[in-house]
């Protein structure tokens, strides 16, 4: 079931050191024009039955479809059709293909389907990130037993992975432009399809990410991140502030939160790991805000290897204007007919709970995107090593950044037959490319913002 990682003989003995250090010459050299990779570390090459293409360098144009920033992502792809559909009749064609979780939602939801299209590496990114990358793969390394990130900056700082932890971090810091300010609308579905929708609006600077950026210069800071609840008017005002650090050892993540009836923002040191995910019912964590987020320190982490899996990718139909949130959130899932699976490359991450910590899932298998290291799916575990929950991503290319980020994230539990849509944008603005400064995020700032 698992490819041989390229190589990986080579590098097996360093999987149990405290610290890994950047990779020989020899192999960052395979980034390059003319290497086996590309330059963020996916391999270019079609696989042996040419499913998967080659990587050509993905979208390096914007579609004369798009109106330019602000307006909506439009399909580059608007006369593909699906190749065929995966249904509960005939999964077990394709099971090889399939995730745990994916093929839980096919044993427990009739009317789930998953519609498979051409295969399309649209993949890509800056030329700045490209080169940073590069530099990264010789330099970078993890200290603190994998919590702190060291001379990495602006690009994949482990594109050619020697452990567990490396993927990951590459999913944490991976480029979705300088700033940006979105709409994470969430939808907490209940067994019957009601549910409860809360509109959040996020303004995010990932400084790490900034062209020409060095470590020194971030003040141990790779992300400032502002949530701001709108909507209900019972949770309006709601806001989350988090300053995401680059050595978690030195010093953890800077976390406060402001509650209307409080009026006051307090440190919150309980914004992390398995506490309540905000307004979600119990169905997250905080730690699968973005699919993954934050600490690692209460997993071990393991890389598996490679497997070819269908995975959300290119989901722009379900990102169109032209659906409203009813018409994308239903009873069991969300609305299958409008997404959009591709067979791709993943790496495989395996976490289990290490003795002595807590956290509500004891094991969880991280499926990343050789292509981008977005975390795609997410397999999770029980205490009882039962699959509890599954959680999957769909993911554009931001064509005029360039960079791939979700339009839509969905958490199911397969346990009690409910799921948490989060991240869906379609009845409010396009997330937009927006500069904020440093003091934007500033504790005092945002208090000032809570009195207007």
């Amino acid at each position: 079931m698992y490819k041989a990682l390229p190589a990986f003989a080579a590098i097996i003995s360093l999987l149990a050191a405290p610290a890994w250090a950047g990779v020989p010459k020899e192999e960052a050299d395979r980034l390059l024009e003319g290497g086996d990779l590309m330059p963020i570390g996916g391999v270019r090459a079609a696989n042996e039955d040419g499913t998967i293409p080659a990587w050509d360098g993905g979208i390096t144009e914007v579609p004369d479809c798009y109106e330019g920033s602000g307006e909506r992502y439009c399909d580059p792809f608007p006369d593909d059709k699906p190749l065929f559909t995966i249904t509960p009749q005939n999964v077990n064609q394709y099971r090889d293909k399939l995730t745990p979780g994916q093929l839980a939602l096919f044993q427990t939801q009739s009317t789930y389907k998953m519609p498979v299209y051409e295969t399309r590496r649209t993949s890509s990114y800056p030329e700045f990130y490209y080169e940073a990358t590069y530099q990264n793969a010789l330099n970078a390394s993890l200290g603190g037993n994998g919590e702190a990130l060291v001379n990495a900056v602006v690009g994949v700082p482990f594109p050619i992975p020697q452990s567990g932890f490396e993927p990951v971090w590459n999913h944490k810091v991976r480029y979705r432009g300088p700033y940006i300010r979105r709409w994470n609308n969430q939808f907490a579905v209940t067994s019957s399809g009601n549910y409860n929708a809360v509109k959040i609006r996020e303004d995010v600077s990932l400084p790490y990410s900034h062209e020409g950026a060095k470590p020194e210069d971030l003040d141990n800071v790779i992300i400032y991140f502002l949530q701001i609840v709108t909507d209900p008017a019972r949770l309006a005002g709601t806001i989350t502030l988090v300053h995401e650090t680059m050595d978690q050892v030195s010093e953890p993540r800077r976390a406060w939160q402001y509650n209307p009836g409080q009026r006051r923002l307090r440190r919150a040191p309980n914004v992390g790991y398995d506490n309540p995910g905000t307004a979600a019912d119990g169905l997250r964590t905080n730690d699968q805000t973005d699919t993954f987020n934050g600490a690692m320190d209460r997993y071990t982490w393991k890389l598996v290897g490679k497997r070819e899996i269908y995975i959300p990718y290119n989901s722009y139909e379900l990102h169109s204007d032209e659906y409203d949130y009813e018409d994308i959130i239903l009873e069991g899932h969300i609305n299958q007919d409008i997404t959009r699976y591709e067979l791709h490359r993943v790496w495989v991450v395996e976490a289990n709970l290490k003795p002595g910590t807590t956290h509500i899932y004891k094991k969880r298998v991280f499926y990343l995107d050789e292509d981008t290291w977005q975390i795609a799916l997410v397999d999770i575990y029980d205490s009882r090593d039962q699959l509890w929950r599954f959680q999957e991503a769909h993911t554009v290319n931001y064509y005029d950044f360039p960079g791939i980020a979700p339009i839509g994230e969905t958490i199911y539990d397969v346990q009690i037959n409910r799921y948490l849509a989060q991240a869906f944008n379609n009845e409010d603005d396009e997330t937009v490319v927006m500069e904020f400064q440093p003091s934007y995020f500033a504790p005092s700032a945002v208090q000032k913002q809570t009195r207007r």
